[in-house]
């Protein structure tokens, strides 16, 4: 079964329970999300992405999730 969307926002809701996430991609291998969360400030675009790539590693890793281009931040 393909991933979805909302397959993906469950991931990383699960890391990042309280962010505003917004995940879009309906091929079922390439999506876009952007996670905005308080946890990340402080950190930088490489440590934040990192955290949100955790989430979804074994789905990166089985290769069921193929692309992710991924746009993080704390919020304003």
């Amino acid at each position: 079964m393909a991933i979805t969307a909302t397959d993906i926002e469950h991931l990383i809701r699960e890391g990042f329970p309280d962010a505003q996430i917004i995940v879009q991609g309906d091929d079922g291998q390439h999506f876009a999300a952007e996670v905005i969360d308080a946890s990340f400030k402080g950190m930088n675009r490489v440590q934040q992405q990192r955290a949100v790539n955790a989430t979804l590693k074994e789905k990166l890793d089985s290769g069921e999730l193929h692309a992710l281009a991924l746009t993080t931040r704390a919020p304003d």
